[in-house]
């Protein structure tokens, strides 16, 4: 993993080039960008780290570089000190934004909360991005009621809840349901309740015209956390933005159902020609 210090916390991310036969260490910007060699930089949603990005590190990086980051109280990189909602979603840009201006990264990809912090960044913060790629997620991301309790008094139940059918996964290989399991335990409760609490309050269902990147909005077909017309608003609310469909899958499409997903990210960034 590597590290980049900012706004007085370190962030741990992780980038592969496995086109080039090797793994980069960061600091790619010092010579002008070649879009096809610069990296996708992907953002986890809630309670989880970069590992489940583990099958585009691994598998789409073969083809061009790929990062990935821990936010921040996840993974391998320091917590922050703010409440949830716009304050948390505003730090976890400033992560984003940090290491994506260490990697020199054209595109954006996040899913469900890593979702909604793209969608800060594209529609608040200044950015160098050439694409979005926004995956189960949403412009509103309104969190049940009974989870929301769950996470506060029960977080055994929430996460059993998570992982129940259609939500995070549709029918995946056991050993990925005990990573992303295992990945929120391991987050704990008060961060993940501070991230399923920031999604709760994001809406941005009336600033998407401001988007103004081309935009993928790709959703697995079972996905019961953030349904397919939450992407087909998006497509049709973002002004350069197509809608694609992930077969066999369901939130946690990348991780799921890695062929079907990346085939639709290679598909954006060739159309797109970023």
């Amino acid at each position: 993993m590597n590290e980049i210090t900012h706004h007085g916390r370190t962030t741990a991310y992780r980038v592969a080039d496995r086109g080039s036969g090797s793994q980069s260490t960061g600091g790619q910007n010092g010579g002008g960008r070649n879009d096809s060699d610069a990296p996708v930089l992907c953002v986890h949603g809630s309670g989880g780290t970069h590992e489940v990005w583990k099958a585009q590190l691994g598998r789409f990086a073969g083809e061009r570089p790929v990062a990935a980051l821990d936010l921040s109280g996840h993974g391998d990189s320091e917590d922050v000190n703010a409440d949830p909602g716009w304050e948390t979603l505003s730090a976890y840009a400033d992560d984003v934004l940090a290491v994506a201006a260490e990697t020199d990264a054209s595109v954006l990809v996040g899913n469900s909360l890593g979702g909604a912090v793209a969608l800060h960044v594209a529609i608040e913060r200044d950015h160098d991005f050439d694409g979005l790629v926004l995956a189960g997620t949403g412009a509103k991301l309104a969190v049940l009621d009974d989870l929301r309790r769950w996470l506060e008094s029960d977080f055994d139940r929430a996460v059993e809840f998570l992982h129940g059918p259609d939500r995070l996964f549709h029918d995946a290989d056991s050993r990925y349901v005990r990573l992303s399991t295992e990945s929120m335990r391991e987050v704990g409760r008060r961060v993940t309740r501070r991230d399923f609490e920031t999604c709760h309050e994001f809406d941005v269902r009336d600033r998407l015209d401001e988007v103004d990147v081309p935009t993928l909005a790709v959703v697995g077909e079972h996905d019961k956390l953030t349904p397919p017309d939450y992407h087909e608003q998006l497509a049709a609310e973002i002004p350069d933005a197509r809608y694609r469909e992930v077969l066999g899958a369901a939130h946690l499409a990348m991780l799921e159902e890695p062929e079907g997903f990346n085939a639709a990210l290679r598909e954006f960034l060739d159309e797109e020609g970023i």
